[in-house]
Parts: C-alpha cells; structure tokens; sequence
C-alpha cells in the first residue's frame, strides 16, 4: 500500500461517552457528607405523587431506580432519604463537567446534563489516546467537582454509549475495533440503541436473545418483520454505527408538566391551572427564542386510570389564549378527572439550515 492510499483511507473515529455517576445524588451527597453511604434519592415527595429522578447505588440495591414513584421507593426502603431536586446547581455543575470536556475537543454531543459523545479522533492531547483522554477527564472531574463520571471508548457512538456503562461506577470501558465482532456477538438484543421492551419482547418470540442470534436473520427478513428499523438491527448487531458526534442537538418540542397531589375533578378544574404551567413554559422559551420559533403548541393530560391524551394544533406563538381550547379538546375524549397536566410548543429552527442536522433515533417501540 502506498502512501497515497493510506492518506485516502477514512479515519478511524474515537467516541467517548461520558455519563456521570448518580449525578444529582452525588451532588448532594457530595453538599452534604451526611447522605453518603446511605440509601438516597432525589424526587418529588410521596404525598405529592412525586417521581425519583435519580438515587444512589446504596437506594439502587433495593431495586429503586428513576421515574419510580417515590411513594412505591418508599416501600421498597422505608430508611431511604428523599431529597427535592436542586436543579440550579445540577445546572452549574454540568457547565463545569461541559468546560472540562471542551478542553479535549470542540466535537461534544450533550444529550443530558450528566452524559454527552465526545469525538476525540483529531485530539492531539495524550498523543491522540482517547483511552488517556477519558482517564484525565474522569481524573479531574473527580478532583475539582467532587463527584465522579464513567467513560465509554469505542470507534462509534452506539458501542461507546454500551461501554461507559459496563464498568461503572467510577471507572471506564475500551471497546476496540478489532474486538467489535467478538464484543457485539454476546451483546443482549434489550442493549440495542432503540430496542425497547416492546420490540424486544418481538425478538424473544423469534428466538432472538442475542446479536449472535439476530445474525441468522438476513435485512429482507428483518425490514419484512420490523419496517425500516429493521436495516438499523441488521446493522448494530453487526456494530455497525455511522452516525457522528453532532455539536449542537436540534429540539424538537418544549414542554412543561405537572402531577397534582389530587385529581382535578372536571375541566373548569383544569383551565384554572393553565395560567401557572403557561408561567413555567415561559420561563424555559425565552432563552431559546433566538434560535428556534412556535410551530404548534399542545396539551397533554393523563387521567385518573393512567390514560393519556395530547390534542395539538398548528401555531405561530405560545400566548396563553391558545391553551384552553386544547384542553377542552383533549379532556372531553375521556371526560375522568385529571392527575396531570403539560402544556408545550413544537419548535423548528429560525435558520432552516438547521432543519438538515440529523434527528435523533426515536426507540423504534415509540416511534409513530
């Protein structure tokens, strides 16, 4: 091979997922060394009908783990300490951990506060090792912000996301390429990106527990079985995964939600609601005005027997007059009282250049 046809060969990318650990348990853990050790979660009070958004490991051992009611973590481990979120200071935190990253790379895909996709392929710190690299990160993050992050590495991002989580808490995962094939074949289907309990129940029925197993399964067969996801199973059973690190995500919505600590009994119940979910939807639009504009606003309700509804119509503003007639909409397909109220805008991009970026995979169990 010349020297001119190893320029010509496509450079082998090098992902980093980093997703910190428990990360508003150990900010609080971290603010007060009181909680450390015992078992610990952050979440809305039980009597409010709230949720835990995340706990410790110790809480974890009980079987208790996000969006859980905090009523049922509760039974689960009556000794656990329920604190409400501080998001402000999750907020600054995740700013710091965002700071270190860009130290590396310029290439960061946030997708939450505590994770993002670093593309460290160009990096030419610690000689270009992404293995060094995640080492230093999760060094100085441990270091200056006291608490710690787990790290992936791999050649694309559907393998990196996999590793950060294979060695945690505290610690990180090398997948190379030339231990993808080994790696991906003992892989559960359930860990597939997009695979959720739906389609995996689907694979469990074809006798599919494996991606060795899914590879007896030709692309006809699986695009005739599950649509167009179908080319995306017979292509990450393979690690097959080309997408790239995208800098800035473009949102598709924005909403606000609220459970109420009782049911709203009728309608009139719920219109006198609006005003304060209107405020709060407010408050989180007004930084994103410059980038984005109002497609369509919507009202989401759950019912009392769980059931949920979303009328949506075609808009240009968010004002609060547009909200009512929605809520009337959406209320009389079920007529029940109401546990829960959102209320949201659908957003596109003031430069439609933006409308190209990739979007995000759906899990194929949600998707329309």
């Amino acid at each position: 091979m010349t020297s001119e046809d190893t320029q010509a060969l496509p450079r082998q990318r090098k992902i980093i997922h980093c997703d910190c650990d428990c990360f508003y348990a150990a900010i609080e853990m971290r603010d007060d060394p009181a909680l450390v050790g015992k078992p610990l979660a952050v979440g809305g009070a039980s009597e409010r009908r709230g949720v835990v958004a995340t706990c410790n490991y110790e809480a974890r051992r009980f079987g208790i783990h996000s969006a859980m009611p905090t009523a049922t973590a509760l039974r689960r481990c009556p000794d656990l300490i329920v604190v409400p979120p501080r998001m402000e200071i999750y907020r600054g935190v995740s700013r710091q951990v965002q700071r270190i990253f860009a130290d590396y790379t310029p290439l960061i895909e946030p997708l939450s506060l505590d994770e993002a996709y670093l593309d460290v392929s160009a990096t030419q710190a610690f000689r270009g090792s992404a293995t060094l690299i995640a080492q230093d990160i999760r060094r100085r993050v441990r270091e200056t912000l006291g608490i710690t992050l787990s790290a992936g590495i791999a050649p694309n991002k559907f393998l990196a996301k996999i590793a950060s989580d294979w060695e945690k808490p505290d610690g990180q995962f090398v997948i190379r390429p030339e231990q993808i094939d080994a790696f991906v074949l003992q892989l559960p289907v359930k860990k597939l990106f997009g695979v959720g309990k739906v389609t995996a129940a689907r694979l469990h029925t074809m006798g599919v527990q494996t991606c060795a197993d899914l590879r007896e399964f030709s692309e006809e067969s699986l695009l005739a079985q599950f649509g167009s996801f179908g080319t995306r199973l017979f292509q990450l059973s393979r690690g097959i995964d080309d997408r790239e690190v995208k800098v800035e995500r473009q949102r598709k919505s924005l909403s606000v939600e609220n459970t109420f600590a009782h049911d709203l009994a009728d309608l009139p119940a719920c219109i006198e609601r609006l005003h304060e979910l209107h405020a709060q939807m407010l408050e989180r639009w007004q930084p994103l005005q410059t980038r984005y504009q109002v497609g369509g606003t919507f009202v989401k309700l759950k019912f009392d027997n769980f059931v949920s509804t979303t009328a949506e119509q075609s808009a240009d503003s968010c004002e609060l007059g547009l909200f009512p007639a929605l809520m009337e909409q959406a209320w009389a397909r079920h007529q029940r009282p109401v546990r829960l109220i959102g209320v949201g805008v659908r957003l596109r991009p003031r430069d439609e250049r933006a409308a190209d970026q990739l979007a995000l995979p759906l899990d194929a169990d949600s998707a329309p």
